[in-house]
């Protein structure tokens, strides 16, 4: 009995020890310095930092406006931003994709569009896309709608299938295509803009 004892004390202590070395010598991460960024702010490299959205650089184009939180430097593994729909716009081409992505509308009202199937969406609606899951977002309501998606960054791949509720509302294929440039020909990208007084609180 003495002996198992003392092997748990010799354990724990090795514990300790491996643990305190590893704080010791562990590699910090650094802050990444905020710098200018079209009308907004955005990070320098790749550190860790804390940005307002009210203060992020804003772009806005055909599918809405959005913040990415981003600088040249992208996030490597999760694409996180917020895109805010005028009524009738739609957030992107209805498509489907082999990664999760989740949705939060933080303000406003929407129209989800989900495998041939239309649902009214309302502040604080929390949305799951399994992967494979056909979907897209359409403004609607009196006024703009914010909504925060989240998704991975492993260079998945992606379909635009034809959808004739999606084309009714303006977002989706006339062929479908596994080629976001022939999905999104046309469409005008983002440019920079002002921030505008669209985030609750």
């Amino acid at each position: 009995m003495p002996l198992l004892v003392s092997n748990r004390t010799t354990s724990r202590h090795a514990s300790v020890a491996i643990e305190r070395w590893a704080w010791n010598n562990r590699i910090v991460t650094p802050e990444a310095p905020l710098e200018s960024a079209g009308a907004g702010l955005a990070p320098e490299g790749d550190g860790w930092f804390v940005l307002s959205a009210r203060d992020a650089r804003w772009q806005e184009g055909d599918f809405g406006a959005f913040t990415r939180f981003e600088g040249d430097a992208r996030f490597q593994q999760l694409g996180i931003n917020i895109g805010v729909l005028e009524p009738g716009q739609p957030s992107c081409m209805y498509h489907r994709e082999n990664e999760q992505e989740d949705f939060l509308v933080l303000s406003g009202e929407c129209l989800l569009l989900i495998e041939g199937r239309e649902r009214s969406l309302k502040a604080w609606d929390f949305v799951h896309c399994p992967p494979w899951a056909e979907h897209v977002f359409v403004g609607a309501g009196a006024g703009p709608c914010a909504i925060l998606a989240v998704g991975s960054r492993s260079g998945g791949s992606v379909v635009y299938p034809v959808s004739d509720l999606a084309r009714s509302h303006g977002a989706g294929v006339d062929t479908e295509t596994g080629e976001p440039d022939e999905a999104y020909a046309g469409f005008q990208p983002g440019a920079d803009i002002e921030y505008r007084d669209w985030l609750p609180g």
